[in-house]
């Protein structure tokens, strides 16, 4: 059936282009943490561990609270040491990203960056490993989210680039779901990197925070499913919508950098697929994530027939090393369904 509403665009019949500058001028929160502060970061207080996390963050990105001067010859307490990197490991949903945003904006820098793991991969790729490096040293701080190591490769790109910016001055923040020695445990053989993923975490101080994913405290944790008649009208609701079949795009998306899924869904107000099924297929299912991140980020609502988007990931791929992978896409198509 082909849509008959109007402002309808195909994802797959678009094929973005994005430079390497155009890359790394694209390094900054997402929108919807363009005024993520310490202050409006709300700590549940169930869970200690994020006004914690909070506070240690506030130090981290500003320093400490200067002590009350108790007299003439008194001292100001020393700030305890911090490593130069700090890492945010906890569940989806605890607010990591607000926070690490928030650490970008209270940082006052000039030359500071902001991307996910695979957007600093991307830049390599786009760039090649010495322009890179040279055009990150020298900034002050370098926002790392959602830090994955998904195959070996990455792994030593990502160790020595990180390595090579503390040595020169920068600081680094980061959030993940995996503590910083067990990055690429069930993936790859991470015992052959293990000297290198060790010397990583040497350089970042972990920072445990707890707490239920917001994302779903609203929800009953269930995508809808639309008919083909409330699919249409959905998609009519909105400026301008994408409207493609889901094992199009998902084909499409195979012949699109990761790098460049952003280009993909510009100026789209709402995502729409047809006929989705399970994805059984790992490499699609890996693409399929990163095409989420790109979609949640941009806060785009996402509208769907077949099958419901939080089935879209099977038994076997939820049981293997990809597995937080998976329930964090899971989480972030639940949102965006609802949106």
């Amino acid at each position: 059936m082909t849509s008959t509403a109007t402002g309808i665009v195909h994802l797959i019949d678009r094929q973005p282009q994005l430079s390497g500058e155009e890359m790394l001028a694209s390094l900054v929160p997402p929108p919807q943490f363009d005024d993520a502060t310490f202050d409006s970061y709300r700590a549940d207080p169930e869970y200690p561990s994020q006004q914690g996390a909070k506070e240690q963050l506030t130090t981290f990105a500003v320093g400490a609270p200067q002590a009350k001067r108790g007299g003439f010859f008194s001292r100001r307490p020393k700030a305890p040491e911090m490593k130069p990197g700090v890492y945010l490991d906890g569940g989806f949903g605890v607010g990591k990203t607000h926070l690490l945003a928030a650490i970008y904006h209270a940082v006052p820098a000039r030359r500071k960056y902001f991307g996910s793991f695979i957007e600093y991969t991307a830049l390599v790729g786009a760039l090649g490993y010495k322009q890179t490096v040279d055009l990150l040293r020298g900034s002050a701080l370098l926002c790392i989210d959602e830090f994955e190591l998904d195959d070996p490769g990455d792994t030593m790109v990502m160790t020595r680039l990180l390595g090579e910016l503390v040595a020169s001055g920068t600081r680094l923040a980061a959030t993940s779901n995996t503590p910083p020695n067990a990055l690429g445990e069930g993936r790859f053989a991470a015992q052959d990197f293990l000297r290198e993923i060790h010397a990583m975490a040497d350089s970042f101080e972990t920072i445990r925070i707890d707490g239920v994913d917001f994302r779903q405290r609203s929800f009953d944790g269930h995508a809808p499913v639309l008919d083909a008649a409330a699919y249409e009208q959905a998609l009519a609701g909105f400026g301008t919508a994408s409207d493609d079949p889901f094992d199009a795009l998902i084909a499409h998306l195979a012949r699109v950098h990761p790098s460049r899924y952003i280009r993909l869904i510009d100026g789209v107000d709402a995502i729409g697929l047809r006929d989705v099924r399970r994805l059984t297929d790992q490499s699609e299912a890996l693409r399929f994530v990163a095409f989420v991140d790109r979609v949640y980020d941009a806060e785009l609502p996402i509208r769907a027939t077949g099958a419901p988007l939080d089935e879209v990931f099977g038994e076997e791929m939820l049981a293997g090393g990809y597995r937080k992978k998976y329930l964090r896409a899971i989480s972030r198509l639940v949102a965006s369904t609802h949106a």
